[in-house]
């Protein structure tokens, strides 16, 4: 997983035509296509419709986005011949007026383990602040965590993956990384996410950042979250283990170069 977003937030230069429309949970989802991504496989992911309408400006601007752009590839079986027919498509995921996505981009992962992508955003509402949301290939979300609860509060997401060697994916972030400094770690069940362990202490993110200072590594037998003490002066790692967070400090955090050093066990 990337350390960081090297780019800003790039308005896309994309734009389409919505020719099929369909309300979900107060979100436009419009297929730019004439084949349904049912059964697609998503290829890439983008942030659309940049918008001031969210100030929050924790990322470096006041620019956030109210579109997201899943797009998606299809192999199916042309009914008259025996040839494969590659199809194309892409969803696009409207929020309302009280919604954006507050984040540096869409981010692929695999949340169930059978081999098809979604998609891990942070969207924020204007009254609740931030949550964690997952979408699919046809612009449903699937899951979330509850918002937390203010306006202007943020979460700064870290990684998916199968943390404790389980065989199920769990989501880390960190709520609130300039107040609560909390890290978070959740888990996909019975089509849900619950939170299965947290830790204060811990942050990933400096206001203002156009990046986020953590990320996942695997140097010995099971994955490790590496991110940063509350002070900003010390490199930790975290293992999860029988649904406990164990932290251990790897070094002095001097920027950006010593957390990359981390992540690649060095």
């Amino acid at each position: 997983m990337p350390v960081r977003t090297l780019a800003r937030r790039l308005m896309s230069r994309l734009w389409f035509g919505l020719p099929r429309r369909a309300w979900q949970g107060g979100v436009l989802v419009a297929a730019v296509a004439g084949v349904s991504p049912l059964a697609a496989e998503i290829t890439a992911a983008e942030f659309s419709n940049p918008t001031s309408r969210y100030p929050h400006g924790v990322l470096g601007d006041e620019i956030e986005y109210g579109s997201l752009l899943i797009h998606w590839s299809n192999t199916a079986q042309n009914q008259l011949s025996q040839d494969a027919v590659e199809r194309h498509g892409t969803v696009v995921v409207r929020l309302p007026q009280s919604r954006v996505f507050e984040d540096l981009a869409p981010r692929l992962i695999d949340l169930d383990g059978d081999g098809q992508r979604e998609i891990m955003v942070v969207e924020s509402d204007a009254s609740l602040g931030a949550q964690l949301a997952i979408y699919d290939q046809r612009g449903a979300k699937i899951a979330a965590t509850p918002p937390i609860g203010t306006r202007f509060r943020w979460l700064a997401p870290i990684a998916a993956a199968d943390l404790d060697n389980d065989g199920q994916v769990e989501l880390a972030y960190v709520d609130r990384p300039h107040l609560a400094k909390t890290l978070r770690i959740w888990r996909f069940e019975a089509g849900a996410l619950t939170q299965v362990a947290a830790m204060s202490g811990l942050t990933n993110h400096r206001i203002g950042d156009d990046f986020i200072t953590s990320g996942l590594r695997n140097c010995a037998e099971a994955p490790e979250l590496v991110l940063v003490d509350a002070s900003w002066q010390r490199l930790v790692a975290v293992r999860l283990a029988k649904g406990e967070i164990h932290r251990r400090d790897i070094g002095p955090f001097t920027g950006q170069s010593s957390l990359q050093s981390a992540l690649d066990c060095l």
